[in-house]
């Protein structure tokens, strides 16, 4: 559970790891319908898209709870964190 704004942005950044290691997995096996993935390429991408996608479904939920026991709006939250994660002014 995320207690404070940067715990819900190291959860963001580690969920956006995980995106993008599914991604990099996926650039370097390329496309299965073009040339199939051996066993091994199947189960390392859907392990590393499990975790992102796990992660991704956790930064929601903690975002989520973190709103309303602040009683603020859940997409300012969100769009708060998502500024601090690219490093980006917040809006005031």
């Amino acid at each position: 559970m995320a207690d404070t704004l940067d715990e819900l942005v190291e959860l963001q950044r580690a969920a956006d790891k995980a995106h993008d290691r599914a991604g990099e997995l996926r650039a370097a096996f390329g496309p299965p319908a073009v040339e199939p993935w051996t066993e091994g390429q199947r189960s390392t991408y859907e392990t590393a898209w499990r975790a992102w996608r796990d992660l991704d479904r956790d930064i929601k939920d903690a975002i989520t709870r973190y709103a309303k026991r602040e009683t603020l709006d859940r997409a300012a939250v969100e769009r708060t964190v998502r500024a601090r994660v690219e490093g980006r002014p917040q809006e005031g």
